[in-house]
């Protein structure tokens, strides 16, 4: 299938979004570049209203409906972003709007939605079956389909994204996007190619999702079932942004869990930003590969910063530990009045904070008179960890990372 799409529809779009969505700011990270040996530009899409890029491709299909289409109302498939991008400005439009989402979507997406005017129809275990219903409901309501990334429309507002970033820093020669179902690389590649002709576009997919991946490099990947970065955590991508990013796209790049994790730690830390796990996936590659990416002048897009607060909790506790900022200790000592409190003395001492402590008397192979005591502890990196194992061994304890 031949896509129509030219740069001419990205201006338009970038000419209807104006005053409706953010233009967002694209600024140098000198603390990233320092990591990665890039020259790093952060494109914040997560500081849109509904913290998601969604709102540009939802945004430009809306105000492109017939009059006809308008007194209809719209209807969407979506158990994230799109799905608010498009309640958000149906509701500014004055539009009716519906949103078919699986009944597995968490209750504060569902109810974020629903804050937006939209009508919430719970239907189906899988995005697949959401979608079908949805386009049941559109033949039987006369309402307008609104794809997250199958459509010219959607695809082109997406597209604008890169026009804002070469406006601001054209020395960009390269841009780094997450790829789910393929809207928003598609566009941006279309518009950057289409304005410079020699920058690099590069998309990353997660190794549980690599759809695109498979269909560009003739792989065979395996799919998985779920991911952090739930918002590329597509099994098929479109029709309408493959054939576009088949033409556009130089490269992908594959990351992991445990990269996404770190990366979105990072931002957090660094840029004192939040970015969902498909907005941090760009990072995670530069952090993997950073021999790719070495020299160059960078652009990374945040897509997104819509991420449940206990995930969040869970990532940040899981990346003080992968930075030694957190660890778990094992002390062996006589199970006598004060042996705890000398323990925990002696982490103090050593300027460890102590996060949590189990005492264990009957799951051990210790001697009955013994006692295994495990904590959980703060410290300032591993070697202050090795500082306060050196500092319990000195005091008489047998102690050890766990």
């Amino acid at each position: 299938m031949r896509a129509m799409l030219e740069l001419a529809d990205i201006r338009a779009a970038a000419r209807r979004l104006q005053g409706q969505v953010l233009r967002t700011p694209c600024v140098a990270s000198q603390t990233l570049s320092q990591l990665t040996g890039a020259r790093v530009f952060l494109k914040f899409e997560n500081l849109q209203f509904t913290a998601s890029f969604k709102e540009r491709g939802a945004c430009n299909k809306l105000t492109q409906l017939s009059d006809n289409e308008r007194a209809r109302g719209v209807i969407a498939m979506s158990a994230g972003n799109h799905a608010q991008g498009v309640a958000y400005h149906a509701q500014r439009l004055g539009l009716r709007a519906v949103i078919v989402m699986p009944r597995f979507t968490p209750g504060v997406k569902v109810e974020r939605t629903r804050g937006f005017g939209a009508e919430i129809v719970l239907h189906g275990d899988t995005l697949d079956e959401a979608r079908g219903h949805a386009l049941e409901l559109a033949q039987e309501q006369g309402l307008t389909f609104v794809h997250p990334y199958d459509d010219e429309a959607i695809v082109a507002g997406q597209g604008t994204a890169a026009l804002e970033m070469l406006d601001d820093v054209p020395q960009l020669d390269t841009i780094v996007v997450s790829v789910g179902g393929g809207g928003l690389i598609a566009g941006m590649s279309l518009a950057a190619k289409s304005v410079k002709a020699g920058i690099e576009v590069v998309g990353v997919q997660t190794l549980r999702f690599p759809n695109m991946y498979n269909a560009l490099k003739k792989a065979q990947l395996p799919q998985g079932v779920s991911t952090i970065a739930e918002g590329i955590a597509v099994g098929t991508p479109g029709k309408i942004p493959r054939e576009i990013i088949e033409r556009c796209v130089d490269d992908i790049l594959l990351v992991d869990e445990g990269d996404i994790e770190q990366s979105i730690v990072l931002l957090l830390e660094i840029e004192k930003t939040l970015v969902e796990g498909a907005g941090a996936a760009g990072l995670a590659a530069m952090l993997k590969h950073p021999e790719r990416f070495r020299g160059r002048t960078v652009g990374l897009v945040l897509g997104g910063g819509n991420i449940d607060p206990l995930l969040l909790a869970s990532i940040i506790e899981r990346g003080m530990a992968r930075a030694g900022r957190l660890a778990r200790i094992r002390v062996c000592a006589r199970d006598v009045p004060g042996s705890l409190a000398r323990i925990t003395a002696t982490v103090a001492e050593a300027g460890a904070n102590v996060d949590e402590v189990h005492h264990q008397r009957a799951f051990t192979m210790l001697a009955a008179q013994n006692v295994e005591i495990e904590l959980v502890i703060q410290t300032r990196g591993p070697q202050h960890i090795e500082a306060v194992l050196g500092s319990l061994r000195k005091a008489g304890f047998e102690a050890e990372r766990q």
